[in-house]
């Protein structure tokens, strides 16, 4: 946890926040802080700062707060991707909080076990929680917003063409193109679509498309999708 985030209801006054949860267990048991000391913290949705530690037992911490800094820059960048199985899920929604990904969907496509939709981790208190590792780990205040959509075609034809306006669209995926030659610095936001492991069928690529994105290949390597977030992310933003 490199950023102790505070939630609205922890503010007992405008610069006064107490804390009794598992973040009081990290202050005392990963800090080791004691009355006096500072810590970074920063308001979910809000600026970043500095937190001097009034009063500090076992079961509450009292924490003055100076929160002058906004959060990082959010990336230019929609991600739409294919509901990855359970197990990497909660890392994928971690990784989209740290890279500064601010909107999320996951999709149907027809290589997602429909299993996977009846995952705990779907909950929206699940999702919440791994997004919030993610921005501590980063240090960034700013939750991602997460769509979920089970009908692929819908999505596609329907949503699709509108979240583009003003978009470049991109589909990860090996079909016609050069590797690499998609990737210049985007000169406007992008909407990234990755597939599930297997990648899309040649329907659902046909429909991406069809709404308005091109393809994008990085070459020969087939890719877990917890390595395409990063490698895609350090060559469009560098």
């Amino acid at each position: 946890m490199n950023l102790l985030l505070l939630k609205p209801e922890d503010l007992t006054e405008t610069d006064i926040a107490v804390i009794r949860d598992h973040r009081l267990q990290h202050v005392i048991e990963v800090h080791r802080a004691h009355p006096g000391d500072t810590l970074k913290v920063g308001l979910l949705d809000g600026n970043m700062g500095q937190a001097e530690i009034l009063a500090l037992d076992r079961q509450q911490a009292t924490l003055r707060l100076t929160l002058t800094e906004p959060p990082p820059e959010a990336l230019p960048l929609t991600l739409v991707l294919a509901l990855p199985r359970p197990k990497m899920l909660r890392r994928c929604l971690r990784m989209v909080a740290e890279l500064g990904i601010k909107r999320l969907y996951l999709i149907h496509s027809f290589r997602v076990e429909k299993s996977y939709w009846q995952s705990p981790l779907l909950t929206d208190g699940e999702i919440h929680r791994s997004l919030l590792e993610g921005l501590e780990q980063a240090k960034d205040t700013r939750l991602p917003t997460v769509g979920i959509r089970k009908r692929f075609k819908p999505f596609v034809e329907d949503e699709l063409p509108g979240l583009l306006i003003g978009h470049q669209g991109l589909v990860a995926h090996p079909y016609t193109a050069t590797a690499g030659e998609l990737l210049p610095p985007p000169q406007r936001p992008l909407v990234i679509c990755i597939g599930p492991e297997g990648g899309f069928i040649p329907y659902e690529v046909e429909k991406l498309l069809a709404a308005g994105c091109l393809p994008l290949d990085l070459g020969e390597r087939i890719y877990r999708v917890e390595t395409v977030l990063p490698l895609l992310v350090g060559r469009l933003f560098r």
